[in-house]
Formats: structure tokens, sequence, C-alpha cells
């Protein structure tokens, strides 16, 4: 479980999020959206103490992230193409990935083959350097590098920017797979509501750094969300 705790973020005198108390229940499948500059990657980062708070805290699994690290062996995400090293390519980075999280090569390759239509041709065996690869194909190396380990946490920022139709369609069915999963909480922002209402059961809009509606996700979410962004 997720648990924010009277947290705020001022930079230079200017409060960005404001958030008194949220939990996210182990297994959800939970979505953050919100206009650019609403707080979504702040949020974030805090959970992956990226950034410090200015006030309270966070806590994964009853462990304040600010802390202690034990809550990053069962915590995975992919924020931006920072998280990617850009002279190793594809499969250097995905081997080195798994021997941080005790993955043979075996290991990984298993995984890979998993999402071979996810990667469409353009990212395994290409000789590339990661820093070479498209946006899309960055963002899909640093997706399915995030699953590896088997994380319960995985926390993922805009994941269906800059990716095709056809590759936000795979993504989505491999979402949905992991929220079936009791055991994996997944997080996930983004600015395209109707894929999130597909692909999570509980969304949270933020607005100028506050929560403004928490939603447990029905076929009336989308209109909902659409009228609020529409005022």
């Amino acid at each position: 479980m997720i648990t924010v705790h009277n947290f705020t973020k001022t930079y230079t005198g200017n409060t960005v999020l404001t958030i008194d108390h949220l939990e996210i229940q182990k297994g959800n499948s939970f979505g953050l959206v919100g206009n650019n500059g609403a707080g979504k990657t702040t949020l974030f980062s805090a959970v992956l103490d990226l950034i410090k708070p200015t006030t309270g805290h966070i806590e994964n699994n009853g462990i304040k992230v600010s802390e202690s690290e034990e809550w990053k062996s069962v915590t995975s995400a992919f924020i931006d193409e920072t998280f990617l090293i850009g002279y190793l390519t594809a499969e250097e980075y995905f081997y080195f990935i798994g021997e941080l999280r005790g993955q043979n090569k075996a290991d990984v390759n298993g995984l890979l083959s998993r999402f071979e239509d996810f990667f469409h041709g353009e990212v395994l065996g290409q000789k590339k350097y990661l820093r070479d690869l498209s946006k899309g194909n960055q963002k899909k190396v640093g997706i399915i590098a995030a699953l590896i380990g088997n994380p319960e946490v995985i926390v993922l920022d805009e994941p269906f920017a800059n990716l095709d139709p056809t590759t936000q369609i795979r993504l989505k069915k491999i979402l949905k797979e992991l929220s079936a999963n009791p055991e994996v909480t997944v997080m996930i922002s983004s600015h395209d509501l109707m894929h999130v209402t597909e692909v999570c059961e509980r969304i949270v809009v933020l607005d100028k750094g506050e929560v403004v509606k928490d939603l447990t996700t029905s076929a009336a979410t989308l209109k909902e969300l659409e009228e609020h962004f529409n005022k």
C-alpha cells in the first residue's frame, strides 16, 4: 500500500502539491490525471524518493520512502528517458536491470519473449544504442524494463505518450493483465482520459496541486472526467 501523509512540495515559495491524505491499496490499478502543472509527476517523483517533500511523508508498504531503501526491491518505475542508459543497447539495458533485480539472462529473455508484439520488431536485435531509438521505442524499453523482477509496485508516468495507436492498444492489454494480479499495484498518470479509464479501477484528478476528484471507475467516469476538463 502507498500512503501519502500531510504532503506538501514547495519551490521558491510556490506550493505545487498539497495532499493531506491519500491511500493506494495493494493490488489497485490507480490512475492520476490532470492538466500540465497539476502535480502528477511531482507526486510520482516523491513516491520514488526522487524529490523530498517540504512537509509530510510517503510510505510504501509501511516504509517511509525517504528514510529507508527497503521498498526499492519491490518497486519499479519508468518516468522518462532519463531512466535509461543511452550508451547501452536495449538488450544490454534489460540485462543490466535484470542483474539489479536478481534476474539472470534466461529470466530476462523469458520475460522479453512475452512482449515481442509490443516491441514490434523495432527494439530487440537492432544493434542500436538507446539514445538512437525513437522516443516511442525508448518508451517501450522503459516500460518493459519496469516489469523485470516481478515488482509489487509499478509506477509509469505518461506511458501512452509517443506511442503509435497499435502500441497503445497493446500497452492497455499489458496493463490490464498486470492489474488482474492482486499482488501488483499499478500507478499510471496520463493525459489520455479514455485510456486511463480503460485500465484503472480508481482515478484521482489533480488540479493546481490538489486532489479535486477521487473516482471509482464506472461506465460514467469518462463522461465525468470530460465534463470536468471542459469547464
